[in-house]
């Protein structure tokens, strides 16, 4: 791939005739993928026209020469372009290289092709036109220990597992009769955190609020009563030689693995080293994983003793335990721990990002309440009445725009050749859908980097439409649990800017650096909250 590009500029850039470009660069591709175009399958693929007196090998050179191939971002041989990912950000490098290589290019990895994609259009031609080519996942060392080998919705390849499991998360916990079932959940969430505000604001009136301690301790909470029909304050967990408190739990199903998710190993880009062994990464990665397995089991067990006893709840774990029997123990196991830490990251990270944004500019916070108070007056926000104010969908949308929670779609991988964006992308690339750069397209947003909810509020936007930008993703793929992130985010922001004032404590407004790989906020946000009703 870098090799055909760099023969493409030099010609570009020769004072040849067209005719004798053509035709060398026509050889040299002949010679190079004659043996991907020698088969009828692949005669019949290029939907060439019959040629009266023109025999197939001119057919070949002439298609080739017509086929066009992506541009790919100069490296350094057998490494690629890994140095120029050495800062961890890969999404904010391939929106730079965007700018310069266009919407859709190549870079090397190691071993690996990398096709990247910066735009909308091309993104959703990916997902959507050319799915059944790119549709399965190509995973780094870390992830395949921690999601079981894929045994998770969204990480899964899109075969039977992953039918059957998104129809059980859908049915039980994120669609819409789902959601009416555990609105009780998000009630209490909601309340709870108000009141712990309100609480923490009366006992130190002059004392910065840690929003993240708050919200994210709720949220887990939620995750646990959809997930277990309880929340759990300790569990006894005989393999980690004690009981664990909330924080142990959680710090062990969510930030642990979180962390885990992100590490690299370099054998992910030499897979035929794989042989050397890098002890550290692996100790360390399993230890996740049966610390994680440990809690899972110890929660499990203690709900299969509850439902044998007669009592039942309205949680997943009832539901996969009675509708879901074909599932393995671990299958099992994994199924229900997804839906806790989807439940309790992505949404805390749009959250998060919201109120930042809000709390920094007064304005804007001031246009929100007002709004709010249009459509509720003294009433606290309902789920209900989130549809009926233009501004507050704005805000959420144009905070997953700028601060998408994930920033970079899992690696998929072409096994067959395709085509994307009017390029020839031939099988064993790995595609990179970067939607970050999606969201930061300059052709697609004006000043993308700047966040300006009214953009959202133009009527060519469906204000129903949850997917109007590609946080959510789109096609057969697109996120199960986007209803369920609109509703928590939404009303959560809603009532927070309904009940107080937010301000940015001094020096907050420059902590916007991220975790790793991801938009995770890397400091939490700390504010000045003033009640309203004062």
């Amino acid at each position: 791939m870098a090799t055909a590009a760099h023969i493409i500029q030099a010609f570009q850039a020769m004072p040849f005739a067209t005719s004798v470009a053509l035709g060398s660069l026509s050889l040299l591709f002949f010679l190079f993928f004659i043996r991907k175009f020698v088969s009828n399958k692949k005669m019949e693929s290029l939907n060439l026209p019959p040629v009266p007196g023109i025999s197939y090998i001119y057919i070949y050179i002439f298609a080739i020469s017509c086929v066009k191939f992506v541009l790919a971002v100069p490296g350094l041989p057998v490494i690629g372009n890994l140095l120029q990912l050495k800062e961890k950000k890969p999404y904010l490098t391939f929106t730079r290289w965007a700018e310069t290589f266009g919407p859709i290019y190549s870079i090397k990895t190691g071993a690996s092709t990398v096709i990247v994609l910066n735009s909308t259009e091309i993104a959703k031609e990916a997902m959507v036109t050319r799915y059944s080519s790119i549709s399965t996942r190509k995973l780094s060392n870390a992830l395949k220990i921690l999601t079981y080998d894929k045994c998770m919705v969204a990480i899964s390849d899109y075969d039977e597992f992953h039918k059957t499991a998104k129809r059980h998360i859908l049915t039980n916990v994120l669609g819409a009769n789902a959601q009416k079932r555990h609105r009780c959940h998000r009630n209490t969430m909601i309340e709870n955190i108000s009141s712990r505000l309100h609480a923490q604001i009366k006992e130190y009136p002059n004392k910065t609020v840690n929003f993240r301690e708050v919200f994210d301790s709720e949220l887990f909470g939620l995750s646990l009563r959809q997930a277990l029909g309880k929340d759990v304050e300790s569990i006894y967990v005989k393999e980690l030689g004690g009981t664990l408190s909330k924080e142990e739990i959680y710090r062990i199903l969510v930030t642990d693995i979180m962390g885990g998710a992100i590490d690299v190993d370099w054998r992910d880009f030499f897979p035929y080293l794989k042989w050397i062994p890098n002890k550290n990464l692996e100790t360390r990665i399993h230890r996740l994983y049966s610390r994680r397995q440990a809690v899972m089991n110890a929660l499990i067990a203690e709900e299969k003793k509850r439902i044998a006893s007669g009592e039942e709840r309205n949680s997943y774990i009832d539901y996969l335990l009675s509708e879901a029997k074909s599932l393995t123990e671990q299958q099992l196991s994994m199924l229900l721990w997804e839906t806790i830490i989807e439940t309790s990251d992505t949404t805390l990270v749009t959250t998060e990002w919201a109120m930042y944004e809000l709390a920094k500019d007064p304005t804007r916070q001031e246009l929100l309440f007002q709004d709010i108070q249009t459509v509720c007056g003294s009433n606290k926000i309902t789920e209900e009445q989130i549809y009926q104010i233009p501004y507050l969908n704005a805000v959420f949308h144009e905070t997953l725009r700028k601060h998408s929670p994930a920033p970079v779609v899992p690696l998929r991988y072409a096994h067959e050749d395709t085509e994307l964006g009017g390029y020839f992308i031939p099988a064993g690339s790995e595609i990179a859908i970067n939607i970050y750069g999606c969201n930061m397209d300059k052709k697609q947003w004006e000043n993308p980097g700047e966040w300006t909810p009214e953009r959202f509020l133009d009527s060519r936007y469906d204000p129903m439409d949850m997917y109007k930008t590609m946080a959510f993703g789109s096609g057969k793929r697109v996120c199960a649990g986007s209803l369920q992130a609109m509703l928590i985010a939404c009303t959560a922001i809603g009532r927070f800017v309904q009940e107080f004032e937010w301000r940015l404590r001094a020096g907050e407004e420059e902590n916007v650096d991220t975790v790793g790989l991801t938009t995770h906020k890397l400091h939490p946000l700390h504010v000045i909250l003033r009640p309203r009703n004062e």
